[in-house]
């Protein structure tokens, strides 16, 4: 089926957070953009039964479809199996989300408004009005040196290179070739948002609370960490430094201060 705007939730093991995470999207989408979306569920072949759930809340949520892929083959590839379903079928925004709800469904209007002056929205942690809540010091330490890293490496002004929690207009995933994409992990999305800048498209982060998930096994490990370091240098070999300050303009930079002010009061914001 078509819709505007399709939100791809890639999921493995998530059978203590999947019902919750798809009802709450639904039921936030259902208000902003009633009948112009779909949710795309893509199930690694789960073991604990996340993808029979899903289907399940197929059957019951006209906007809910289920991709089933064969096997866990990363992150990255569930995403690019996703976005291609999300192409193919009309989408003009595709956004990407877990499915642990860490990241909450009521910041998904403040992506989807962001998209009329971007063409790439990031929600990001490290922006003044973002935040991440119960994680300990080394999970924060890691996260935030990786984004510093990446973006020093790559030579970009983006906060949070590392975030998965996106509004992507269909032009950009056309444009960097999503079929091309390599990287598994986390890693992913620094690659998904530099390509993006490469290529000369508009940039916004608008600050979100990341909260740890309370269900479920994290799929973070150190060979997803190293991963990341090395993939990053790569990047920077094969397509040269390049200034993110020239390409993300200045109305852009202006539209991240004015969403973090309105977030400021957000009671999770000090969590």
């Amino acid at each position: 089926m078509s819709a505007r705007v399709y939100l791809v939730m890639p999921t493995y093991n998530e059978a203590e957070n999947i019902e919750r995470t798809v009802r709450a999207v639904a039921e936030t989408l259902d208000i902003e953009i009633p009948g112009e979306y779909r949710l795309l569920v893509v199930d690694d072949n789960s073991p604990d039964g996340t993808g029979e759930i899903a289907d399940r809340l197929a059957r019951a949520l006209d906007a809910v479809e289920v991709l089933h892929r064969t096997a866990k083959n990363g992150l990255g590839q569930a995403y690019v199996a996703g976005f291609t379903r999300a192409l193919e079928a009309g989408a003009e925004l595709v956004v990407e989300m877990d499915a642990d709800f860490s990241h909450d469904p009521r910041h998904l209007p403040e992506l989807l408004a962001g998209a009329a002056d971007a063409d790439l929205v990031l929600g990001s942690r490290y922006v003044p009005g973002g935040a991440v809540a119960n994680w300990g010091l080394l999970r924060r330490l890691v996260s935030r040196g990786g984004c510093l890293y990446a973006r020093w490496i790559l030579g970009v002004s983006v906060n949070d290179l590392t975030g998965g929690f996106k509004c992507i207009r269909r032009e950009v995933l056309e444009s960097i070739e999503i079929g091309s994409l390599r990287a598994e992990g986390y890693v992913f999305q620094i690659e998904v948002t530099y390509r993006a800048i490469r290529a000369g498209f508009r940039v916004l982060e608008v600050p979100i609370v990341f909260v740890d998930r309370t269900a479920g096994t994290s799929k973070m490990s150190w060979r997803i960490a190293l991963e990341a370091f090395g993939l990053v240098l790569r990047l920077r070999r094969t397509a040269g430094r390049t200034s993110g300050r020239d390409r993300i303009r200045e109305p852009i930079r202006e539209a991240v201060k004015m969403s973090a002010d309105d977030g400021r009061d957000h009671p999770t914001a000090r969590g």
